[in-house]
């Protein structure tokens, strides 16, 4: 398994941005599929955005053009920028990981590795 930690989750007024990381260890296969989930409260945990070890990119209809999500080999850190938020935005993020590909991406089923997640507030 893998371990991951998220960070950079604040507060912060519709129209602005935040970034968050998502640091890993245990790293040692060659192929990850790596994810960015969310939950507000009382909805259901639904992906943001995904990125295959090729780097390769998914992203949910709600965040096209406006969330980025990358993942940076060398330093072991999952990415995600996030501009023009939205009160909508307001949830709690989760990075999850599995060492195979994950179809279809936002199945949350798929990923055996979870973050503790990082509350993110758009006002």
């Amino acid at each position: 398994h893998v371990q991951l930690v998220e960070s950079g989750g604040g507060s912060v007024q519709a129209g602005g941005s935040l970034r968050l990381s998502c640091g890993f260890s245990g790293y040692g296969s060659y192929h990850y599929c790596l994810a960015w989930f969310r939950q507000a409260p009382g909805k259901e945990r639904e992906g943001v955005a995904s990125v295959e070890d090729d780097g390769s990119s998914t992203y949910a209809d709600s965040v096209k053009g406006r969330f980025t999500i990358y993942r940076d080999s060398p330093t072991n850190t999952l990415g995600r920028q996030m501009t023009s938020l939205r009160t909508e935005d307001t949830a709690m993020y989760y990075c999850a990981a599995d060492a195979k590909a994950v179809a279809p991406w936002d199945w949350i089923g798929g990923y055996t590795s979870w973050g503790q997640g990082t509350q993110v507030t758009v006002s």
